[in-house]
């Protein structure tokens, strides 16, 4: 348990910080989740409209420092690879 003022203050910074990546996080595994589902229907609109959702989200996490660009980039391969099969 930090005993300085400033100390405590990051304790508070770093646990704001933590949930907001996890709520970034988490919204980025649902959009995901809802592409790979269109997928799995074959429902070629629909699942492009959740591709663009899902990579808007990847590349907000980026400019926000949650995740790494390289991951994110690995990510939106992966998710248009699995469009492209579909088509």
């Amino acid at each position: 348990m930090p005993n300085i003022k400033s100390a405590k203050k990051r304790v508070k910074v770093i646990n704001t910080k933590t949930l907001r990546n996890q709520m970034i996080k988490t919204n980025i595994k649902t959009c995901i989740k809802s592409f790979e589902a269109y997928v799995a229907e074959a429902d070629k609109a629909n699942a492009d409209a959740a591709f663009k959702l899902a990579v808007k989200k990847l590349d907000q996490a980026v400019a926000k420092g949650v995740m790494h660009k390289n991951t994110a980039s690995r990510k939106k391969s992966q998710l248009a690879g699995k469009l492209a099969k579909i088509a």
